[in-house]
């Protein structure tokens, strides 16, 4: 399926505003719909892992002046997942490999998040807020996602946010602000880890080619970020996590 520049970057506008909005940077979604444009397997996790730093460094910071990342609950949480992103980004993955992995991964994130509320029905966890997890939780789960993350070029919190929602980890907000954090600097481990393995002369004519894309990602990452720091109700982030997620899974599975 041939997909124009201008069609691809309003795509990436669209996939970035909305995954903002939960506190995403939308890598998996950019990977399939470069996929599609018959790039180079090998060149996107390059292109996907830098829109996501610009997406969610906006959202960063927009949810730091709001006050809503707790950077002393967060950093258990990157300890080992940004070391560990760096080796898995250093792994040499086959392309049915790698989007087989990626699909079938987002799919149990997404089923996971659909049936919580049947959980929290049943009775079963804590209350709202009320963290669930051990203490070695956070650092076990940071470099499991991580070192994912880093494999398949992604940044980590599409797996991340659905686990802290399940554990009650805190409320979606606070869940968006930290998916926003882990992504930004696992993105930039991961990155490092592709560029290493790969060498910047594989992704320098793509990038260069695509730059409209990076301009796309910015202006929607913008909105999105606002739209959750100010506007989305947490039952909308959450029910937005949970269509996304699927969403991209199918995508990857099927096309």
């Amino acid at each position: 399926m041939d997909i124009s520049i201008l069609g691809l970057a309003l795509l990436f506008a669209i996939t970035a505003a909305l995954y903002a909005s939960v506190g995403f940077g939308g890598g998996s979604t950019y990977i399939a719909l470069l996929a599609l444009a018959a790039l180079d397997y090998r060149a996107l996790p390059v292109i996907a892992l830098l829109c996501n730093i610009i997406v969610v460094t906006g959202g960063t910071i927009r949810f730091q002046s709001r006050g809503l990342i707790d950077w002393s609950r967060i950093w258990p949480i990157l300890l080992l997942s940004v070391p560990a992103a760096w080796l898995g980004g250093r792994m040499v993955l086959e392309r049915d490999s790698f989007m087989l992995l990626l699909g079938l991964s987002l799919t149990a994130a997404g089923i996971l998040l659909i049936i919580e509320p049947f959980f929290k029905r049943a009775g079963v966890g804590a209350q709202k807020g009320q963290w669930t997890g051990h203490k070695l939780f956070a650092p076990a789960i940071g470099t499991g996602i991580g070192f994912l993350s880093g494999m398949v070029g992604i940044g980590g919190g599409i797996f991340l946010a659905p686990i802290l929602l399940l554990t009650r980890w805190s409320d979606s907000r606070r869940i968006a602000a930290t998916a926003s954090v882990f992504i930004l600097v696992n993105s930039a481990a991961g990155l490092a880890g592709q560029i290493m393995k790969s060498g910047w002369s594989l992704g320098a004519d793509a990038l260069i080619a695509y730059w409209t894309l990076f301009v796309a990602v910015l202006l929607g990452g913008q909105i999105g970020s606002l739209l959750a720091s100010k506007a989305l109700p947490e039952i909308w982030i959450r029910r937005l996590t949970a269509l996304l997620i699927l969403y991209v899974a199918l995508r990857i599975l099927f096309v």
